[in-house]
């Protein structure tokens, strides 16, 4: 919630910046940081109070300390021991530290405390080039601050299809972001980040401020998981697509497990867990859970990528359509671009991937995860009435080629 708190506002000034084209002239636009900060903690501890509302009105009983398991049916909570028949695990992640000298250190911004800066620097270096690097990338460029991605794979946002990664890439250097791809960051100091820019050549950039955008690790340590024998790692809590872990009676979801890190599969996962708990048919499907990277323009997924499928051996048969085919994008993004992408089955015509890049993708992707949810074909969906004009036609119009 906070970054996308963060990237309405930025982009809200964007915006003002480039509405002549829209007949809009906005004279004297400014990006007021602390007002932004205040406003993103008002939602928060809004959303908070919601929450807690809810657990109040179904009886939840919240027990605040550190809990400890101390077999797989009690749970030490300081000097209380609670028990249970079942136990759910859900203690999430928390920023990751990489292995490299002084990233740790107080002057490296992490992806939880970002979000308090009441101040846009002149100039930003952010390591990692996954999810949450570049939604940063996007609010800081777009409020203004020069800004340097380094990344050590070879394309951004690794787990995309490579073609939406391309495109992404494409569009972000438009903005102004700089990118540094295949490269290894050596240290960290204050202003300064020294990387082997992938071909052995040690080079140094100098930044007002340093973001740690790695990622996120799952929070294992503490929590008693070795002494009650679950199966886990530094990278999660192993569990079943019921939520169960390696011992019966603990299940797991969200963070902790290390598997799909969003909110909305957190959900999934917990609601599969308790159902299981309780002896109701149900399993999570991994594959149906859609993703979006807030970036300008909007990355959404959901399904199976090519190179996936092709790893799998599964044969496939594809569509990809410009997102200008819908009128309602035109209206909306002036010179934008992007595409829909679905992947189908080669025999059946089963709908695999969905796969798209252009703004208000997130609108419609999860159309996309219904469809790959209920496991219909192409000439199934092709049945579906999408209201005109919305953005979302313009993956009509990919399962209508490629059904």
């Amino acid at each position: 919630i906070p970054a996308k708190v963060f990237l309405r506002s930025s982009r809200l000034y964007r915006e003002c910046t480039e509405a002549g084209p829209f007949g809009v002239r906005v004279a004297g636009a400014s990006f007021d940081v602390p007002v932004v900060v205040e406003r993103k903690n008002r939602i928060v501890a809004a959303l908070k109070r919601g929450v807690e509302a809810k657990l109040k009105g179904a009886g939840v009983e919240v027990v605040i300390g550190r809990a400890r398991l101390v077999d797989r049916h009690l749970v030490q909570v300081g000097d209380d021991r609670l028990e249970a028949e079942n136990v759910l695990i859900a203690t999430g992640s928390r920023p990751a530290v990489p292995p490299i000298p002084g990233i740790g250190a107080e002057h490296v911004l992490d992806s939880d405390r970002v979000f308090d800066v009441a101040e846009v620097p002149s100039s930003i270096a952010i390591i990692g080039g996954g999810y949450i690097g570049l939604e940063l990338a996007t609010y800081f460029r777009e409020a203004g601050a020069e800004v340097a991605v380094f990344e050590m794979l070879p394309q951004i946002a690794a787990n995309c299809d490579g073609e939406v990664s391309a495109r992404l890439l494409q569009a972000l250097q438009r903005s102004g972001i700089e990118f540094h791809l295949s490269c290894r960051v050596l240290s960290v100091e204050e202003g300064v980040l020294r990387y082997d820019d992938g071909s052995g050549t040690e080079r140094t950039h100098a930044a007002e401020r340093i973001l740690n955008a790695t990622g996120r690790a799952p929070v294992v340590a503490g929590l008693g998981l070795d002494e009650v024998g679950i199966d886990f790692s530094l990278a999660g809590v192993r569990i079943s697509d019921r939520g169960e872990t390696s011992v019966p009676g603990l299940w797991a979801c969200g963070d902790v497990t290390g598997r799909h890190m969003l909110a909305h599969a957190a959900t999934r996962e917990g609601i599969v867990a308790v159902n299981s708990m309780f002896g109701i048919p149900d399993r999570i499907r991994y594959e149906a859970i859609p993703a979006v990277i807030y970036t300008h323009p909007e990355v959404a997924m959901a399904g199976r990528t090519e190179a996936e499928l092709t790893r799998a051996g599964i044969p496939f048969r594809k569509a990809t359509v410009p997102m200008g085919v819908a009128g309602r994008f035109l209206i909306e993004n002036e010179g934008g671009s992007g595409f829909v992408k679905v992947l189908v089955g080669a025999r059946g015509g089963e709908i695999l991937g969905v796969h798209a890049v252009g703004d208000s993708s997130s609108e419609f992707i999860v159309a996309a995860s219904a469809l790959i949810e209920t496991a219909l074909t192409a000439r199934q969906a092709a049945e579906v009435v999408f209201p005109h004009p919305t953005v979302s036609e313009a993956l009509r119009e990919a399962i209508l080629k490629v059904g």
